[in-house]
């Protein structure tokens, strides 16, 4: 029989066959021995054939084969960093939860993700989560540390808008939302509608929020921000994907503290940033890496303010390998 995986444990499996009925699946231990280097074989949205076997009274599936991928997003493995983990196969789109704090999303994290997404053909919707819980006070005053003169800083809202212009000037899709009080959630229900769309983001950013919002009964679980390091604390342990009752399938995702790139050569890096990859013929070398070679295109329109000095920042920090002090990076220039 021929299933899709909708959940993964990391030894058994819930494959829905095609005749709707759920099976308690296992892989077959050929599949540990193929030189797979992903931590998980089998993800969940993957296409699968499987045997059913019975043992007394169960009825266990076998899977011994997995169809090929349309697609797939992959990081770094947390604990085996030489290893990958792919999070989920077969997606038509992924909306990546943003939030300025509680807890902060940095855009170098922004970049990897988008980077990934670009490099596995997965369209990306940036969602700004919890708009609701922002100041917008155009009175906040700071002292410029050069010069001790008074002037105005950036409201939450402002930050909010100045990273909507920048990806949406990219050509991101980006919506701003309340998760909690269903602001805009409407516009994610219609993008939803007819496809299969992953949730991804950090932990405590509202995923499973924005999921009980768009299909009330879902009801999967949410906790509270940790007061002291301003982090969400983990409520999905494993990917798990649900049929919504609007024609439409949806992942959810454990949240990811970091984002490691893999399986990039540096030399292609840029092709997945749309503003590098536009420019680069305008380099006076064909190979130019667009970080020390002279007229470079590429940092010229960094200079001019054409592309956003954080975006050229976190292509620096991926190119060279920078696995820790990107996240280090603030939301938007000070």
């Amino acid at each position: 029989m021929t299933g899709t995986v909708y959940r993964s444990t990391g030894s058994w499996y819930e494959v829905k066959g095609t005749d709707g009925a759920f099976y308690s699946c296992r892989i077959k231990g050929k599949f540990r021995l193929q030189g797979i280097k992903s931590t998980n074989p089998v993800a969940v949205g993957d296409q699968v054939d499987f045997e059913i076997e019975k043992k007394g009274d169960e009825e266990i599936g076998i899977i011994n084969e997995i169809h090929e991928r349309d697609n797939y997003i992959v990081r770094k493995s947390v604990n085996l960093s030489k290893q990958t983990h792919i999070i989920a196969a077969n997606v038509d789109q992924v909306f990546l939860l943003v939030t300025l704090n509680n807890p902060p999303t940095f855009t170098s994290f922004i970049d990897r993700f988008l980077v990934t997404a670009e490099a596995y053909h997965i369209p990306a919707v940036l969602v700004f989560n919890k708009v609701d819980t922002y100041d917008d006070s155009q009175d906040q005053v700071a002292i410029d540390p050069e010069t001790g003169e008074e002037m105005l800083t950036m409201t939450e809202l402002d930050e909010v808008r100045y990273l909507m212009s920048l990806y949406k000037s990219i050509g991101y899709d980006c919506i701003a939302i309340s998760a909690a009080t269903g602001k805009n959630v409407d516009q994610i229900k219609e993008k939803m509608t007819g496809k299969t769309s992953m949730f991804s983001g950090h932990s405590g950013a509202g995923k499973s929020t924005l999921a009980n919002a768009v299909q009330p009964g879902l009801e999967l679980k949410t906790k509270e921000i940790s007061d002291q390091h301003k982090q969400g604390q983990h409520t999905t342990t494993f990917a798990e994907m649900f049929d919504l009752d609007f024609d439409a399938r949806l992942i959810d995702t454990p949240g990811i503290k970091g984002f490691g790139v893999v399986d990039m050569e540096r030399e292609e890096i840029g092709d997945y940033f749309p503003e590098i990859f536009e420019l680069k013929s305008q380099c006076k070398f064909h190979n130019c890496l667009h970080i020390e070679e002279p007229k470079c295109a590429i940092k010229q329109a960094v200079e001019e303010g054409a592309i956003a000095a954080s975006r050229y920042e976190s292509y620096v920090q991926i190119v060279q390998g920078d696995e820790e002090n990107y996240r280090q990076d603030k939301h938007v220039p000070k």
